[in-house]
């Protein structure tokens, strides 16, 4: 599974052309446009795609740093944001990552309060069950994602048969 953050209205990412428009009357009182500073989520959410590249590319002292700015940027992200299950996700999948596996169960038993069927949330505690071996709660959240007809599904079901070993 790729991580692919969920955005809502209003919540993700920079945008802006890096272009020279302007605002103004054109009495000198213009104001440069340029792009929006990139929220907390999206940078949060950008150092784990690092950390990922790099972990894949066995630089696990490098992953582990990126995991760690990315937590940083995510706690911002949640702090400014506090309901919302995608940051949620991300603090637990990072700090699963990070090996903070109680940290990891609440961030995610918290995003699941706000929405009990978030796919990300429950495939990844899902596997964080697995690893943790308590694979009756990892079947719940299979049960849960049943009826999404989604490769989180299937992703899970196939670590809880051991099938296969999470690639996060």
């Amino acid at each position: 599974m790729t991580l692919n953050p969920v955005y809502g209205a209003g919540s993700g990412g920079s945008s802006g052309s890096g272009g020279s428009g302007s605002s103004g009357s054109g009495d000198g009182d213009n104001i440069q446009d340029g792009p929006k500073p990139a929220s907390k989520f999206r940078l949060g959410y950008k150092e784990v795609e690092r950390a990922n590249k790099a972990e894949k590319k066995g630089k696990l002292k490098k992953a582990e740093k990126k995991y760690k700015k990315a937590l940083k940027h995510l706690l911002e992200a949640n702090a400014e944001d506090p309901g919302n299950p995608d940051i949620l996700n991300y603090l637990g999948f990072t700090s699963r990552k990070l090996g903070d596996y109680k940290s990891s169960e609440t961030y995610y038993l918290l995003g699941l309060a706000i929405d009990p069927n978030h796919v990300g949330i429950n495939e990844y505690l899902g596997e964080l069950y697995v690893t943790t071996n308590r694979h009756n709660l990892a079947v719940e959240r299979l049960e849960v994602l049943k009826s999404c007809k989604c490769e989180e599904y299937e992703e899970l079901k196939a670590i809880i048969a051991g099938e296969k070993v999470s690639k996060y």
